[in-house]
């Protein structure tokens, strides 16, 4: 195998063994032999147990450094439409969340023992997606479209409900026993939630055609004469 076969080959071992135990909780020895090769020639590749665990980040976060995080949604932002902006987002988030849900528990064993793994990845990812959002947000508000709350309260309310959803279906709840929706109905579904919060008037909430979604009413009751 050459030597980059090889070294991606261990860095996707050791991904799977430190998604599962953690950095703490993972050796070398054992990525050597779960990689069918010895453990001098994972220091071949990597210097230290350390340097491996940041070269899974490199690997799996920052292929594209240089990428916007809102450029899938790129033609939605110019239309301004918020809908599809925003759904468009959520749907990417969770088809790589079930595409990748190694790297998710990755993240969350590295933030729990404090690695700077989970620092890197908030500084080279998170942070941008933020800002990228909270610049969008603000243009929208001088707009008149979206309501005058904090950008970032926006942007955390909607990857809050993002990041729930995909930690019940990738933790606790992988049957979905208690929510079994597709990516596409929940990414409607948590973008019908927070414009009908955030949007200032119906217009805002309309179709990229300009059109709005329909909406079922509940019957009034009759009041019955006494």
């Amino acid at each position: 195998m050459a030597g980059g076969e090889r070294r991606l080959q261990i860095l996707r071992v050791a991904m799977r063994l430190f998604s599962q135990r953690g950095f703490r909780g993972t050796t070398t020895k054992e990525i050597a032999r779960a990689a069918g090769v010895s453990e001098a020639m994972v220091f071949r590749h990597f210097a230290t147990k350390e340097e491996l665990y940041s070269a899974v980040l490199d690997h799996k976060a920052c292929l594209h450094d240089d990428l916007d995080p809102l450029q899938r949604v790129a033609d939605a932002i110019a239309r301004k439409d918020d809908r599809a902006v925003f759904e468009g987002m959520a749907l990417d988030a969770l088809n790589q969340h079930d595409c990748d849900p190694e790297f998710q528990r990755l993240l969350l064993h590295s933030a729990l023992e404090q690695h700077e793994l989970a620092h890197m990845f908030w500084e080279k990812f998170v942070r941008r997606v933020y800002r990228s959002l909270r610049s969008y947000i603000r243009q929208r508000q001088r707009d008149g479209a979206i309501k005058h709350v904090e950008p970032f309260v926006i942007v955390r309310a909607f990857i809050g409900m993002i990041i729930h959803h995909s930690l019940n279906n990738n933790l606790w709840d992988r049957e979905r026993q208690l929510l079994k929706i597709s990516n596409q109905a929940a990414a409607r579904a948590f973008t019908e939630i927070l414009l009908n919060g955030v949007a200032t008037s119906p217009q805002s909430r309309a179709n990229g055609d300009g059109r709005q979604r329909s909406r079922v009413e509940t019957p009034k009751r009759k009041r019955s004469k006494k």
